[in-house]
């Protein structure tokens, strides 16, 4: 489990991981978590940054499915100006939602990679799979318990990865 926990890269922001990166490593499909890794949960539709950088993905023939653990409500209207494919309660850190996105994507893991804030859901759901999982920071970071918690360990997966990688932000 130790493994699943560590991001294969991690980037300052999403928009950040570009598409010229992705096709580097060869993928053409991202799932992605939506909040506090594209937008910050108080944030109900996209931004134009956002708009833009998902423009750039699909310019680039990568494709992009929104996996998210909140509700129908919050990831429909989120996804609503956009129709991208969208699951919501994806059960994340759990696999189930990621392969059957993948399937409706025509992806594998060999050429899919999983997008979020969080090692113990998105890192761990993704790698749990065999997905590679790019993590970036926490757009604004939840200050309740339990995500505080969270955040605690992580911590020295975040640290373990910088400290190997050279990565100062």
């Amino acid at each position: 489990m130790k493994n699943w926990l560590m991001p294969d890269y991690m980037f300052p922001t999403y928009d950040a991981v570009t598409p010229e990166f992705l096709k580097s490593i060869g993928v053409r499909a991202v799932l992605a978590d939506i909040d506090n890794t594209l937008a910050p949960y108080e944030q109900a539709e996209p931004d134009d940054r956002l708009r833009g950088w998902l423009a750039g993905l699909a310019d680039a023939g990568i494709s992009i499915t929104f996996v998210s653990n909140n509700g129908r409500e919050r990831v429909e209207l989120f996804n609503r100006t956009l129709g991208l494919p969208a699951y919501y309660k994806s059960g994340k850190p759990f696999g189930k939602n990621l392969r059957r996105a993948m399937t409706a994507m025509g992806s594998d893991k060999t050429n899919t990679v999983m997008l979020g804030d969080q090692l113990l859901t998105d890192a761990l759901a993704g790698k749990h799979i065999g997905l590679r999982a790019i993590i970036v920071p926490p757009i604004n970071d939840r200050r309740d318990a339990f995500t505080r918690f969270k955040r605690v360990l992580e911590r020295p997966f975040v640290r373990r990865y910088k400290r190997k990688n050279g990565v100062e932000w």
